[in-house]
Order: C-alpha cells, then sequence, then structure tokens
C-alpha cells in the first residue's frame, strides 16, 4: 500500500514508544460531546481526570494533578519552569531525554549542572550525592524514570533519598512509565512527577500532566513565572481553585483520557507492568534466538522498551519498511545509536499474537539484508 490515502486507512501493530495503539472504547471516546470549557461538564470531566491521574501516580490526601493540553514535553518544560531565580538544576543525564532535561532547563534560563553519566550507564546514588554536596545552590535535581533511548530503567527512589537528605526538590521524568512501571509520588519520594495519556496510560496524544503536593503548588503563586502558557502556578490556581482550565483545553483528548484512566485504574499499574513485562521477555527471547543482541543488560530492563542491535549488512530504513509492509511499525535509535540499533516497545495494546507476528517478520527480514538507505533521526512523540 503506497498511497497516502491507503496508508491512512490501515492499521499498524505500533512498536514505536508512543503513541501507542489503544483499544477500541479510547478511540470511541473522542466522539463524546462537544463541551464548553467554561462549563460545569467540562469541570467535573478535567476534575475526574485530574483525580484518577493522581491515583495512579501513588499521590496522597496531600497531593493533586494538572493536565496540560501538550505533549509530555509540555509538562516536563513546565515542571522544570518551578525552579526559582535563585535556584539550579542538577539534571541527572545517561540518555537522550537526561539531555532533554539540560536543554529545557538552558531554554528556560534555569542554572543547570549537568551530571552526565553515559548512555546506558546506571544511575549512582553516590555521584548524586557529590554533586549536590559540592553545590549547595542546586536546589532540584531532575532525573528520567524509564531512558526510552537506551530502554534503561532508573532507580528514581534511591537518587530522590539523596536529594531529600540534602533539602532539596526531585523532578522525574516519568512520561514513558508513569501506569506500568512502579513509579510512586509519595512512597519514592517525588516532589513533582511528569507524565503523558499516550504512552503506558495507554490514552490518545495531546494531554500532560505534573503531579506534585498541593503546598509545592500553591507556592508557585509567590514567583514569577518563567513560561505563560506552561506556568504551572496559573494552571493550578485555574483548574483547582477556580475549577476551569487556563486556556481552551483539548476536550475530545479529555473525554479520550478519562476512559483510558478507567481502563488503567481497572487494570491496576502492577498488573499491566507485568502484561508488558510478559510482552517485554517474549520479545527478548524471540530476538535472542535469531541472534540479536539487547543494548541494555536484564536487571536495568524497563519493560516498555528494547533497543536491539541492527546485524551487520542490514539498515535500519530497509527494516523498517520491510516490517510496516507487514504491519508493524519500528523506532530508529537516537544520535550516538543511530544506525547501529533499533528500538521495539511493547506498550499499549498488543498481546503475544503481535509479539510473535513481528518476530516472524523479522526473522524473514534477515537473511534478505542488504544495503540500504541510511536511517533517519527519529525522537518519539514526548
Amino acid at each position: 500500500m503506497t498511497t497516502s490515502a491507503s496508508a491512512a486507512s490501515r492499521s499498524w501493530v505500533l512498536m514505536n514508544p508512543g503513541p501507542v495503539n489503544t483499544v477500541p472504547e479510547v478511540r470511541a471516546a473522542l466522539g463524546g460531546p462537544d463541551l464548553c470549557h467554561r462549563e460545569p461538564e467540562f469541570t467535573e470531566l478535567m476534575n475526574d481526570v485530574r483525580r484518577k491521574v493522581t491515583a495512579l501516580c501513588g499521590g496522597t490526601a496531600r497531593h493533586t494533578s494538572v493536565v496540560l493540553t501538550g505533549s509530555g514535553t509540555a509538562a516536563l518544560e513546565a515542571a522544570v519552569g518551578v525552579v526559582p531565580p535563585t535556584g539550579g538544576l542538577l539534571v541527572v543525564d545517561n540518555g537522550h531525554y537526561g539531555q532533554r532535561l539540560h536543554d529545557i532547563a538552558a531554554a528556560l534560563g534555569v542554572r543547570c549542572v549537568r551530571l552526565e553519566l553515559g548512555w546506558g550507564t546506571p544511575v549512582d546514588p553516590g555521584r548524586v550525592e557529590r554533586a549536590l554536596a559540592a553545590d549547595a545552590s542546586l536546589t532540584h535535581v531532575a532525573l528520567v524514570h524509564h531512558e526510552t533511548s537506551t530502554g534503561m530503567l532508573n532507580d528514581v527512589a534511591a537518587s530522590a533519598a539523596v536529594a531529600h537528605r540534602h533539602g532539596r526538590q526531585v523532578i522525574v521524568d516519568a512520561i514513558s512509565s508513569v501506569g506500568a512501571e512502579p513509579v510512586d509520588i509519595a512512597a519514592h519520594g517525588i516532589d513533582w512527577l511528569v507524565g503523558t495519556a499516550n504512552k503506558c496510560l495507554e490514552g490518545m496524544p495531546g494531554l500532560s500532566f505534573v503531579c506534585a503536593a498541593h503546598t509545592d503548588f500553591a507556592e508557585l503563586a509567590t514567583r514569577a513565572p518563567r513560561s505563560y502558557y506552561l506556568d504551572l502556578g496559573r494552571h493550578y490556581q485555574a483548574q483547582h481553585t477556580a475549577g476551569v482550565p487556563a486556556f481552551t483545553p483539548a476536550v475530545p483528548v479529555f473525554h479520550a483520557f478519562d476512559k483510558a484512566l478507567d481502563l488503567a485504574l481497572a487494570e491496576g499499574p502492577a498488573a499491566r507492568g507485568a502484561r508488558y513485562r510478559r510482552l517485554a521477555e517474549r520479545l527478548r527471547a524471540g530476538l535472542t534466538a535469531l541472534g540479536l543482541r539487547i543494548l541494555i543488560p536484564p536487571h536495568h530492563r524497563a519493560v516498555g522498551l528494547t533497543a536491539v542491535a541492527l546485524p551487520e549488512g542490514l539498515t535500519f530504513a530497509r527494516l523498517h519498511q520491510e516490517l510496516k509492509d507487514e504491519g508493524f511499525v519500528v523506532y530508529a535509535a537516537q544520535e550516538q545509536l543511530a544506525g547501529g540499533y533499533f528500538r521495539l516497545s511493547t506498550m499499549g495494546a498488543m498481546d503475544a499474537a503481535d509479539i510473535d507476528a513481528c518476530l516472524a517478520v523479522l526473522a524473514r527480514a534477515l537473511p534478505s539484508a542488504g544495503a540500504g538507505d541510511p536511517p533517519p533521526r527519529t525522537t518519539e512523540a514526548r
């Protein structure tokens, strides 16, 4: 199928790490009733979404969530913006999205120290502690939970414990983990938890959120914002106090997210994580049987993504096209891994039959591998 019309009508198994495949009930919810965002019907919907998001983040009565119309990067930028003008941010960087945290801070004018560990290198809490001890002006620490450039799961709880011993707040990019991986804002000592609708929560793209304590949100009113649209203090006052969104939201996506959150709560993060893990283990066993090498060692792997070395003689461009022709969308690796790796996600509405079918197509693609176009530089929507 080569025309844009036929491609648009085709259904693919999305093994890219977001947006993910969704169930029919979530897609159908996009067709919910038209609502004015200043009317009580939308307020009820918005508050339901905020309450459910907070529960899935492990929030207590002390916590709430602000929901933004924008990708996960929008919520991440809003969270980095909470660093006060007199403060500073320690960014723990062991992949592309750690680097993104640094870049966001730089764009916002936040003074930032980057603790660069190297891609795929586990976070060492001792190095975090030494960096904080060396600079008392660093008020916040930011790190990624599931670093999808490599498929590594970082131990955020250990770093949060170090940060709190030094009296610093913690910002966690949980965009590719909340809803399936073990991440709990209360139990793990996270101050600002950032997520999105369209990854492990299996909603539609277009909404993201920040979960934090009421007191931390309220304190933002005492300082000048770093952004107009992404001012978390403004959004908190509008959503929590006034009961309306600060700006026009993506109303249909709220309908879909509300349905996705109901399904996520019914399944539970532990059960969803176990479902993803079964798929990931099935995929990884098949990849190993095909002689393909997985980048991250087993004890550091996230359940939602696997980075795989391309065999010699097979370009990503050729592999991508052969798999897409058979109904599977896979992802190139980024930056320093580009050209040598590809990535397969096990997030979203897929099952064991999808994994087996993908492995079968991959097995057929390997013997016919040949030279092709260089892989494109890609990054998943966040």
